[in-house]
């Protein structure tokens, strides 16, 4: 992949001060599966319409409608829109209702996630200081405490790329950052044209058309490593789970996610079938208001979430 770390550092006050009006734009809102100090990587913005999941995916109408329908899954995606407090309750409902063996997070590091206990996890005040949370990016903590309490029966797993690493990602290449076995997860090859196209295109918009596009191509290589870094969890925990051990039965696991990580057509999935090809996914979308990007499974819906518009603070 394309070292694009010349595009930070050169000259580019305009570059620089995007950045960081984008990031303070679009924080409240958390919509994005990005959270570093270079950037924040929009997922589907909520006024996006439906794309083709109204056609490929299944509407479920509450969560025991959804539960059978990911019970046969060995790897679970559980989308969200970040800071929508119904999507958490819904993950926490299915996380009980599945009682997985582990819990893979975008939002926490392997590093924290390390220091979890069943304990702590059903601690919100602790936990959340445990993590930094305040100090995350991410919305209140209320909005996961439940899904962490949820899960904590289960082995956790963080998948985030702490934000102090992501300016060496971009410097080595997101390849070479990744380490073992990029291949494995799709890293080392570039994306098909007209897909590399439609991926900057989508970054524009989530970025209030407001990012310079030398800064696109990165926004979507950090976007694919995000994806690799979750699917190489879902196999880290499926390898400890197991252990070695043939004919073992497959435990289940489910990853945390926004939206633009579950989608089937573009997110973690496509990683994660790379490197395991025999694994059974399923995706859930949880849409606002009936608008969703991408293509899930099954599709859950919420009432949107009142929240500023991220993109007034360009102008």
């Amino acid at each position: 992949m394309t070292n694009h770390s010349n595009f930070i550092d050169k000259g580019a006050t305009h570059i620089g001060r995007a950045f960081f009006i984008c990031a303070a734009a679009l924080r409240p809102m958390a919509l994005g599966g990005l959270v570093s100090a270079a950037a924040i990587i929009g997922t589907a913005r909520a006024d996006q319409s439906v794309s083709q999941t109204a056609q490929t995916a299944t509407a479920a109408t509450s969560v025991p409608d959804v539960v059978p329908r990911l019970t046969d899954a060995d790897v679970v995606f559980l989308g969200e829109v970040h800071d929508n407090p119904a999507h958490h309750t819904a993950q926490a409902e299915i996380i009980a209702a599945l009682a997985p063996a582990a819990v893979i997070w975008e939002m926490i590091t392997p590093a924290q996630a390390a220091g979890l206990t069943p304990e702590l996890l059903q601690d919100g005040p602790a936990l959340a200081e445990a993590l930094d949370w305040a100090q995350s990016g991410w919305p209140d903590f209320a909005l996961y405490q439940p899904v962490f309490a949820a899960g904590h029966g289960a082995a956790q797993v963080g998948a985030l790329v702490p934000r102090a690493e992501t300016r060496r990602a971009m410097e080595q290449g997101v390849a070479r950052f990744f380490g073992a076995e990029p291949a494995a997860y799709g890293l080392t090859e570039p994306l098909p044209e007209a897909e590399q196209a439609a991926r900057e295109a989508d970054q524009l918009a989530n970025h209030c058309n407001a990012m310079p596009a030398e800064m696109l191509p990165v926004l979507v290589d950090l976007q694919r490593l995000r994806d690799a870094a979750l699917a190489r969890g879902v196999v880290t925990a499926l390898d400890q789970l197991t252990d070695g051990i043939a004919d073992q039965p497959r435990p289940q696991v489910v990853v945390i996610t926004g939206n633009g990580h579950a989608r089937l057509d573009r997110g973690a999935p496509v990683a994660l079938r790379l490197a395991r090809p025999d694994l059974k996914i399923v995706a859930l979308g949880q849409s606002e208001g009936g608008q969703i990007d991408g293509v899930f499974d099954v599709l859950l819906d919420a009432p949107p979430v009142s929240r500023p518009d991220p993109c007034l603070a360009f102008q």
